[in-house]
């Protein structure tokens, strides 16, 4: 019996071209080669398709695979839009569908779904453009101090992702982060960083929940953003130095996150433990999958290896 085809798409016109290259690159390295064959697919930042280096397009792509493995981060990628093109040609896949990909991506729509699932999410704003600032600055004087965290409503590893002390500051980080689209003000939370990675099981509303992985970024950066993320300088203990109460609430709120935005096959979660209770910042539903990144980490901590992972998740998409 010949092995099962897996297509890792990488790459993308997002601004996590380069990650994505890196999770790609760790599922060709990782996936059973006994039980796979896989097939490496690039999708340019002008959105040219190539198969193991030869341009192509999506319809030849869907007749040399059995399933995709998305390894695609951002725009495009994660968002819901490859994910309908996948499904028009036929291609199961792995991560979430089309409205669970769209719902993760948006931070202000996950951020609601989240609410509407009982969770507890900083408050924020939205500014649409940098016309907006004024009547932005009028809102946080009357409902949110200082600091706040600017952020694009859509967008993945912290880009553009500021902490900001100061109105003065505000309308440069609302003018970097409104190159991605809308912006999100968010009152800053402070407290210890977390992480926590849920994976479908094989039965209906079964999961797999990996131990939380606490995040302490270096001295210079006062939260996750992505000079912390990707210089190496943070610390990420998994297990993370957590009570038995508190890993089991992140657990249980990783999973309702998980589950009010419908994600699929697997997903991570970020949370802040403040004095004021649990707080879900975002949930990631493709995360990274290089070997510094942080659901490996918590795979590892679970003695669960990539490529059972790779083959967990497969199984899941082939069984859809």
């Amino acid at each position: 019996m010949s092995n099962i085809r897996v297509g890792v798409v990488r790459g993308g016109p997002s601004s996590e071209y380069a990650i994505s290259l890196k999770t790609g690159e760790s599922v060709l390295k990782n996936i059973n080669r006994e039980k796979y064959a896989p097939v490496d697919i690039l999708l340019s930042t002008h959105g040219e398709w190539y198969m193991n280096g030869v341009r192509t397009d999506l319809p030849s792509i869907a007749h040399h695979v059995d399933v995709i493995w998305n390894a695609l981060h951002g725009a495009f990628g994660e968002d819901g839009k490859v994910q309908q093109l996948f499904e028009t040609f036929g291609i199961p896949y792995t991560g979430s569908e089309v409205l669970g990909s769209a719902l993760g991506m948006h931070k202000v729509l996950a951020k609601e779904r989240f609410r509407e699932a009982g969770l507890r999410t900083p408050k924020g704003i939205v500014a649409t453009g940098t016309n907006d600032t004024e009547n932005v600055l009028f809102e946080l004087v009357q409902n949110m101090p200082l600091p706040v965290i600017v952020k694009p409503v859509s967008g993945g590893s912290s880009v553009a992702t500021k902490l900001v002390r100061s109105f003065d500051e505000l309308r440069d980080a609302i003018v970097d982060a409104g190159q991605y689209g809308e912006v999100l003000i968010e009152e800053y939370v402070e407290g210890r960083e977390a992480t926590v990675c849920v994976i479908d099981g094989t039965q209906a509303e079964e999961y797999i929940v990996l131990h939380p992985v606490e995040i302490i970024p270096p001295g210079a950066n006062e939260f996750f953003d992505y000079e912390a993320k990707y210089s190496g300088e943070s610390q990420e203990i998994c297990p993370g130095r957590f009570t038995p109460e508190e890993e089991a609430e992140l657990r249980g709120l990783a999973t309702k996150a998980h589950r009010a935005i419908g994600a699929r096959h697997y997903s991570r979660t970020d949370f802040i433990l403040s004095p004021k209770g649990m707080y879900v910042l975002e949930i990631n539903t493709l995360p990274g999958l290089t070997e510094g990144s942080l659901l490996p980490k918590a795979l590892r901590a679970g003695e669960v290896t990539l490529p059972e992972f790779f083959d967990h998740v497969i199984g899941l998409a082939l069984a859809e």
